[in-house]
């Protein structure tokens, strides 16, 4: 009986299986890599608010202590967005004819808040609390990066799951002295590994990486 395929069908075949793992492997790479991209976790993408706010010159330059906007970070689990009579305790004197801040104006007169679009966010299906990050020791620039240095604000890091579970598996490296969680200028080498194993134990953190810490 005559061979049906030719002698090169085997190199063929061999070369056609190798080619559908590789492009199959290629496109994974290319998915992950597309969905830890700025186009899928917009780090470090400005976005467009309805006043341009300045995180440099009202923290960096004036010294405003997180907590004054941020009223509810150390006892719920949203940080909190400031009314717009917040802003207006300095913008009744300061810059209160600026064309700019027209919008914290009008929603002053009008009751009505200003809609800032969202720039830290998690998806439906996370829970975060801010209150047990402070209580823990957890600084605002872990996540939110030299906050302080921010002309415009805008994402520091990309909040990916595996970028919060690295933190959850070795927190030690970012606990700090609860007194100096909301200070943006607090240097991480000012404190030995001695010490942080003490507030390791005095705050009584644990390494947290089961589903339900996150997913409830």
């Amino acid at each position: 009986m005559s061979q049906i395929f030719h002698p090169s069908t085997n190199t063929i075949s061999r070369v056609s299986i190798f080619a559908v793992v590789l492009t199959v492997a290629f496109a994974g790479w290319i998915a992950a890599a597309l969905d830890r991209s700025a186009i899928v976790t917009r780090k470090n993408v400005i976005l467009e608010q309805p006043v341009p706010f300045s995180h440099d010159h009202h923290v960096g330059e004036i010294g405003i202590d997180c907590r004054y906007c941020h009223t509810s970070v150390e006892t719920s689990a949203f940080a909190g967005l400031p009314p717009t009579s917040t802003c207006m305790n300095c913008h009744n004197e300061l810059f209160k004819d600026s064309p700019m801040l027209e919008p914290v104006r009008e929603s002053f007169r009008s009751g009505q808040p200003i809609e800032w679009t969202r720039v830290n966010d998690v998806p439906d299906f996370v829970y975060f609390n801010h209150s047990i990050h402070v209580a823990k020791g957890i600084g605002c620039t872990s996540c939110h990066g030299k906050i302080n240095k921010m002309p415009i604000t805008w994402k520091a890091e990309s909040l990916k799951m595996e970028w919060c579970l690295a933190c959850h598996r070795d927190p030690a490296q970012q606990v700090r002295p609860r007194e100096e969680v909301f200070n943006v200028n607090w240097d991480p080498s000012s404190i030995t590994d001695v010490r942080r194993a003490e507030l390791i134990d005095e705050y009584n953190i644990q390494s947290k990486t089961s589903c339900s810490t996150c997913h409830r």
